[in-house]
């Protein structure tokens, strides 16, 4: 997918802040927000890279979206504790441009993939995404949860039982492992995906698990006992390198011995470990 042309602006009135953006990077990307004075952006602890001095920082309780309108501790409570719910921090950052002119922020994807810009409005308002997906948004998104009501995906749903709903009418970044394929489900198409290689998807798709069939398949395939079920209509998208099975394979190289040389390809992995030091 195209990333859009850089510095985009959309100026439309609604809720959240508009901003402009540029996609920066090929496979390990990052996100530069240009904010016009008295604009913000909030984004993950842990993603910020570099901002211009005019931009000032502050930690938030909860997702910082009712910033602009008030909204008192309940509300910032309520929205801590669904963020603790999908494994986040219970704090996000609020960047605000205070000073004149244009001036700019770059969060960054913290594992190699793409950095997906979605304006929320073209979507109907609302995003459902893994719990580790968003990266940073425009001031007045909000981020919360999405619990699967399904008796099945609520069992044994894995990465889908507890997802990220983003909502709002701004810009949202999402980030996502290895190659991302979007695709267009049409009313009643149905699409099987291995449940952490869901992405995201709009709420007007239905989201179940399915059983593998086959007792081979159970016992050999090498996947799960389910898979991700989605019936349009609506939108999904698709990575192919999610982060669990990307830290997966990293343990298993790393193996018993801490990730030492392991003379991988050669039988004498071991004579090379004992000439190079490592036993």
């Amino acid at each position: 997918m195209a990333n859009p042309s850089p510095w985009q602006h959309h100026r439309q009135s609604g809720v959240a802040d508009d901003i402009d953006f540029e996609i920066k990077g090929q496979e390990l990307q990052f996100v530069e927000i240009e904010l016009d004075p008295g604009e913000s952006a909030v984004a993950e602890a842990g993603a910020f890279v570099w901002k211009d001095a005019t931009i000032e920082m502050a930690t938030v309780f909860g997702d910082g979206s009712k910033g602009a309108t008030g909204g008192g501790f309940m509300d910032a409570l309520l929205g801590a504790g669904k963020r603790l719910l999908t494994g986040e921090s219970l704090f996000m950052t609020v960047f605000t441009h205070t000073g004149s002119g244009k001036a700019r922020v770059a969060f960054a994807a913290p594992t190699p993939g793409a950095i997906l810009p979605l304006k929320l409005s073209d979507y109907g308002g609302t995003l459902i995404c893994q719990k580790d997906a968003f990266l940073a948004a425009a001031k007045g998104v909000s981020v919360g949860i999405a619990f699967q009501r399904r008796v099945m995906t609520g069992l044994f749903g894995g990465e889908g039982f507890i997802m990220q709903k983003l909502d709002g009418d701004g810009w949202v970044f999402v980030q996502m492992g290895g190659t991302v394929v979007e695709r267009t489900l049409a009313p009643g198409e149905v699409l099987h995906v291995d449940t952490g290689c869901l992405a995201a998807f709009t709420p007007s798709v239905e989201f179940d698990l399915e059983m593998v069939r086959g007792v081979r398949s159970i016992l050999f395939g090498g996947e799960g006992l389910f898979f991700a079920r989605l019936r349009g209509p609506g939108k999904v998208w698709i990575q192919s390198l999610p982060f669990a099975r990307l830290a997966g394979r990293v343990i298993a190289v790393a193996g018993p011995r801490g990730g030492q040389n392991r003379g991988e390809g050669s039988l004498l992995g071991g004579l090379g470990d004992f000439i190079g030091g490592n036993e």
